[in-house]
């Protein structure tokens, strides 16, 4: 299992920086495609880390800062929507997946609190 949310943290990550590049870059689209990038390629740079930590309150930190940058991943995604209407279709897929992926961590996270 946590190889597999490995792949598909970076796929996820792969698939932001995809849809960045299909914006139509503008001063004011600019800076929302950046935020985008930055939230949504951290929830894989996190998660990483958490499977690296020293120990587990280090491990539910990380995996809780994933879980974070998922949640505001969305809230890019729905800007960048607004900003130019030509990606909609693809950001809803991309919010649906950081929905879900917020909700693993979530359960990660209360599992590893449990144990």
């Amino acid at each position: 299992m946590k190889f597999e949310l490995e792949e598909r943290v970076e796929k996820f990550g792969e698939n932001i920086i995809n849809l960045s590049k299909k914006v139509k870059l503008t001063t004011f689209t600019r800076s929302i495609v950046e935020q985008l990038i930055r939230s949504g390629t951290s929830v894989g740079a996190n998660y990483f880390e958490a499977n690296g930590a020293s120990s587990k309150k280090d491990f539910i930190n990380k995996v809780y800062i994933s879980k974070k940058e998922a949640k505001e991943t969305q809230h890019w995604l729905r800007m960048v929507s607004k900003a130019d209407e030509s990606v909609i279709e693809e950001a809803r897929l991309l919010y649906k997946e950081s929905q879900e992926l917020a909700m693993i961590f979530s359960t990660i996270i209360t599992n590893t609190k449990n144990k």
